[in-house]
């Protein structure tokens, strides 16, 4: 009965945060009862979580941002000149990047195309042709989201 009592309260030990407090409880016959609910008044508080005295976090708005979090005193600062020119290298390199996607992409489309002129003996199994071409609608459409990706990337430039 002791193993089965020590097992319950090492048990009620990993109950919840949301439970305050453990009791202990012993019925008439003598069992033991383990709850986060005083059952009668022959329960005694076994465990008990701290109350926090923490408070909330408060809720950040948009405009207090950086100044709500200021810097460092030691912080390493970029010159304006600088991070300017990071800018712009930034913005070159992506605009290469959406160019390069969108010649693969019209390649892409080109291939699929291709591959949808072909007619061979594969007409009477429509699930061959799908599957013939599935690789190529893949290949469209990734190059489409790596589009959508670019353009999302230079819309976040400042």
């Amino acid at each position: 009965m002791t193993r089965l009592t020590y097992a319950l309260l090492l048990a009620s030990f990993a109950l919840p945060a949301t439970a305050q407090t453990i009791y202990k409880c012993t019925d008439a016959s003598g069992g033991t009862l383990i709850s986060n609910a005083k059952v009668d008044k022959n329960c005694k508080a076994v465990a008990s979580s701290p109350e926090s005295s923490m408070p909330a976090p408060k809720a950040r708005s948009a405009s207090s941002g950086a100044a709500a979090n200021p810097s460092p005193a030691g912080f390493p600062r970029v010159q304006e000149d600088t991070q300017k020119a990071r800018d712009t290298d930034r913005r070159r390199i992506l605009e290469q990047e959406l160019a390069g996607e969108q010649r693969n992409l019209e390649q892409a489309k080109k291939e699929l195309a291709e591959q949808e002129s072909i007619r061979n003996g594969d007409e009477k199994n429509y699930q061959r042709v799908l599957d013939r071409l599935t690789p190529y609608k893949e290949r469209v459409a990734q190059h489409e989201r790596n589009i959508q990706a670019v353009q999302k990337e230079m819309g976040n430039l400042r």
